[in-house]
C-alpha cells in the first residue's frame, strides 16, 4: 500500500531571496471561514473575543491576538489562521476548514510594496495601506487576499492550485524590481 505524505503548497520551493527581498511560506496553520449568521454579528464579535482573544475584523482590516489572526475575507466573512475554532462560534456563524485549499506566502523587505504594486492594482502603500489593513484583490490574474502584517512585510494568499503561478508571478516582479536599482 502506498503510503500519501502530506505537503505544503510550497513544499521545497521557499524561500527565496531576491536583493534584500525575502519570500516564504507562511507556517502552517488552521484556517477556517467564518461566516456569521443573519442577526448574529455582534454576538459572534463577542464570542470570538472570549474564545480567541479577537473581535470580527473591520472591511478591509484584521485583527489579532497571541496565537490567532482574523482577517477580513469578504462581504460578512473573516478568515481565521491559528488556532481551531471553539466549537461555541458554530451557533453564530457556518465554520468552514480551509486549511488543505489556500497557500499563504510572506513577502518580507524595503521594496515589497513595489514589488505587489506589479501584481496588484491597489495602492499599498503605508501611507495608504496600514499594518493591520487587507484586502481581497487581482495579483496578476489570480484572486489573491493581500494583508500586511509589518512596515515591510505582506502576507498573500490564493488558492492552492494557484500558488506556484504566485511564486512565479512575485519572482518576477522581485527580478524586475531588482534590477531597477
Amino acid at each position: 500500500m502506498a503510503e500519501l505524505l502530506a505537503k505544503t503548497a510550497c513544499e521545497g520551493l521557499l524561500p527565496l531571496q531576491i536583493a534584500g527581498l525575502t519570500l516564504h511560506e507562511a507556517k502552517p496553520v488552521t484556517m477556517t471561514t467564518i461566516a456569521a449568521y443573519t442577526g448574529q454579528a455582534a454576538a459572534l464579535d463577542k464570542a470570538l473575543k472570549a474564545a480567541h482573544g479577537l473581535g470580527l475584523p473591520t472591511v478591509n482590516g484584521s485583527s489579532a491576538a497571541s496565537d490567532a489572526r482574523a482577517i477580513w475575507f469578504g462581504r460578512d466573512m473573516a478568515l481565521l489562521l491559528g488556532p481551531e475554532p471553539d466549537a461555541g462560534l458554530a451557533q453564530y456563524a457556518a465554520l468552514t476548514d480551509q486549511s488543505q485549499g489556500w497557500a499563504m506566502m510572506e513577502l518580507v523587505g524595503d521594496g515589497a510594496t513595489d514589488v505587489l504594486a506589479r501584481l496588484c492594482p491597489v495602492d499599498l502603500r503605508l501611507s495608504q495601506f496600514a499594518v493591520g489593513a487587507t484586502v481581497r484583490t487581482e495579483a496578476r490574474h489570480m484572486m489573491a487576499s493581500v494583508t500586511r502584517v509589518g512596515e515591510d512585510a505582506f502576507m498573500i494568499t490564493v488558492f492552492r492550485s494557484m500558488a506556484r503561478t504566485l511564486l512565479h508571478d512575485l519572482k518576477t516582479a522581485m527580478e524586475a524590481w531588482a534590477a531597477r536599482g
